[in-house]
C-alpha cells in the first residue's frame, strides 16, 4: 500500500480499523517518509500499542516491541546472554576436558546470545 500522503496513511489506518487524528497521521507519515522511529509515550490503554500494530499490518512487516519501564538500561534492551545454556555448556566442557580459553571463547559468541529488541530491531 502506497502511503505516499498524511491522507493516505489515515485512510490506510481507518481501513484498518483505527481512527487517527491528523496530528497523529502526519508523525507516522514523516517517520515513514524520512526512515526515523518513533517515540510513543503516554498513560495505559491510549492505543500506543495498537498504533504500531496496525501500521506493522499495514505495511506487512513483524513488529518488535520495546516495553519500557524505569530502570530499564541499555544492556537489557539489546541483549542479554543465556546463561543457563552457558552453564551446561561448560559443565559438558569440563566432563570433555575441553582447553579453558577455547570454552571462554565460546560460550561469548552468537549462540548463546539472546536478542533483545533493540538488536532485533
Amino acid at each position: 500500500m502506497m502511503l505516499d500522503t498524511i491522507e493516505a496513511v489515515q485512510k490506510a489506518m481507518e481501513e484498518a480499523k483505527y481512527i487517527t487524528e491528523r496530528s497523529t497521521a502526519t508523525v507516522l507519515y514523516l517517520a515513514l517518509k524520512l526512515g526515523k522511529p518513533i517515540l510513543v509515550e503516554g498513560e495505559a490503554g491510549v492505543g500506543k500499542t495498537e498504533i504500531a500494530k496496525v501500521l506493522a499490518q499495514i505495511l506487512d512487516t513483524r513488529l518488535i516491541r520495546l516495553q519500557c519501564y524505569e530502570g530499564l538500561d541499555a544492556a537489557t534492551a539489546l541483549y542479554e546472554w543465556n546463561y543457563p545454556k552457558q552453564l551446561l555448556w561448560m559443565k559438558q566442557a569440563e566432563v570433555c576436558a575441553a582447553p579453558r580459553e577455547s570454552i571462554g571463547k565460546e560460550i561469548f559468541s552468537p549462540e548463546f546470545l539472546i536478542r533483545r529488541p533493540l538488536l532485533e530491531a
